[in-house]
């Protein structure tokens, strides 16, 4: 039997912004992924999330992002380099603080927004990335954009990985996120996207917007916790994958 992880982004709610429903989002996925508190959320809530998770026997990921709550991460900080690698270790160290705290231990590191689209292109900000994961815990998995550079920066640097592929977000024929600012960037169609995930599990492939296939390796399919629908169409993808055989678990050890 075929095994997939799914994962969402959570622990980003705040008490003046409401993103997404983590205990229903808990009960579908098999992997959080876990806001440090830069781009959002609060020390409370993250730990709310964590335990949740925890409880639930779902993976534990850190979420480090650039600190620009204002943008959601969604903006690139310039950092020097040095900087950017003690926030990262920071945020790491936050999340799991509150992670032993609730009997578990984060697993794998996947950064958010900004961050994470940087590091698919750009070698130097991986590179600073990776470096923090060494520092922190070299037995972290990193995970990543499948069709990005940020994967061969880290297992260069011996960190294990685990190629990620999107739910909702629409793919370039490069194999990149199509931007959030234009238009069809984040789809809603929950039959369509179900359709698209299960002809990934057969055919390894998944369609651009220009109608190229594309071959995307995928361990793990992500569904952004504060789309509109997020847990609809989580609850719909589980369901699909379990109908076809598959199995959905993390693809690391959880909690």
């Amino acid at each position: 039997m075929p095994t997939l992880d799914l994962n969402a982004d959570l622990g980003e709610n705040s008490p003046e912004l409401q993103v997404a429903d983590d205990a229903a989002l808990l009960r579908v996925v098999s992997s959080a992924n876990v806001s440090c508190g830069f781009h959002a959320g609060t020390p409370e809530g993250i730990r709310s999330t964590v335990r949740a998770a925890v409880a639930g026997g779902v993976a534990v990921g850190a979420h480090p992002g650039y600190r620009d709550p204002e943008n959601f991460g969604r903006e690139v900080v310039d950092l020097p380099p040095a900087t950017l690698q003690a926030h990262v270790e920071y945020q790491l160290g936050a999340v799991e603080a509150l992670t032993r705290a609730a009997g578990g231990r984060v697993r794998y590191v996947k950064p958010h927004g900004a961050l994470y689209t940087l590091m698919s292109v750009d070698t130097a900000t991986a590179g600073v990335v990776v470096a923090a994961v060494r520092a922190v815990d070299p037995t972290l998995v990193l995970l990543g954009l499948a069709a990005g550079v940020a994967l061969d920066v880290a297992e260069r640097a011996g960190i294990a990985t685990a190629a990620e592929a999107f739910v909702d977000r629409a793919y370039t024929p490069q194999g990149r996120l199509v931007p959030r600012s234009e238009p069809g960037a984040v789809l809603h169609d929950v039959d369509a996207v179900l359709a698209r995930v299960l002809r990934h599990v057969e055919t390894g492939r998944v369609r651009a917007v220009d109608g190229s296939d594309l071959g995307v390796r995928a361990e793990s399919w992500c569904v952004h916790g504060d789309s509109p629908g997020a847990v609809a169409m989580a609850t719909a993808v589980r369901a699909g994958l379990e109908a076809a055989g598959v199995r959905v678990a993390s693809f690391v050890e959880g909690p």
